[in-house]
């Protein structure tokens, strides 16, 4: 199973997004935002992102 956004409304009535691994599993969290169009830019943003980001080791 491939990856997923989901999109859905807070209690403070916010839009946010999630991304979940094949597996169900959550791997990203939005901040919320007032219109869901602009939760799908958001959404549209970390999937350019993600495509060019470098992996940066911390440990």
């Amino acid at each position: 199973m491939a990856a997923k956004f989901v999109i859905s409304k807070d209690a403070r009535g916010e839009f946010r997004f999630v991304l979940k691994a094949g597996n169900g599993e959550v791997i990203a969290t939005s901040e919320g935002y007032t219109a869901k169009a602009s939760a799908m830019g958001g959404i549209d943003a970390v999937r350019t992102a993600a495509a060019s980001a470098e992996v940066v080791d911390e440990s």
